[in-house]
């Protein structure tokens, strides 16, 4: 199984870009559903979250409140650091544990990583594939999907390695700016380099 990284930044629009690359056959590990999964209640991530950040962090059904969560670690880079120590080694075994069961099978696995860069996952993936927009872009359509103020996104966006440098570092670059015609091209192209004798469904 050919594994491939695929990664971006908030607002780039890489959510799209694994539903097609789903959509033409391959199979995705999405990091962003493992963090979810291991502060499920139950799970000692979120009893470490809870010891960590204070029962204030939950809702009142005992699961995370993941607005409340997001603001505090954004605006703290500190608290940022704690919250990643806490999720990052759990997701990443997860992740290791979901590829390692795969190997040896034919197709494309495309695990999709938002922090790829940040926490050191190029070597972990064939190639890595990053889902670029423009600066403005970007920002208009985080603030749009989140609701949020320009501070805020720009704050979010800032948590994160710049689009820009993941760019320059990446094998390939999906150009998510224009519209989804020309994006599922470019994510057709790279598929069948990588599956060449899997035609794509119609």
């Amino acid at each position: 199984m050919r594994v491939l990284g695929l990664t971006g930044g908030l607002g780039s629009g890489k959510s799209l870009v694994t539903k097609m690359f789903r959509d033409l056959g391959a199979e995705v590990i999405d990091a962003d559903q493992l963090a979810r999964d291991v502060v499920e209640p139950g799970q000692p991530a979120l009893d470490e979250i809870v010891k960590a950040f204070g029962p204030g962090i939950l809702l009142p059904d005992g699961r995370l409140n993941r607005s409340q969560l997001a603001a505090t670690i954004f605006a703290d880079a500190v608290a940022r650091q704690r919250l990643n120590a806490i999720t990052h080694p759990r997701i990443r075994e997860r992740m290791d544990a979901e590829v390692a069961a795969r190997r040896g099978r034919p197709g494309v696995l495309v695990l999709d990583i938002p922090l790829l860069y940040e926490n050191d996952r190029a070597e972990a993936v064939e190639t890595v594939i990053v889902v670029w927009v423009d600066p403005q872009t970007q920002l208009r359509r985080l603030r749009e999907r989140d609701r949020l103020t320009a501070e805020e996104a720009g704050q979010r966006i800032a948590s994160q390695m710049p689009l820009e440098e993941k760019r320059a570092r990446a094998n390939d670059v999906i150009d998510n700016s224009g519209d989804r015609e020309n994006t599922r091209r470019q994510v057709e192209a790279i598929y069948r380099r990588y599956a060449p004798t899997e035609p794509a469904p119609r």
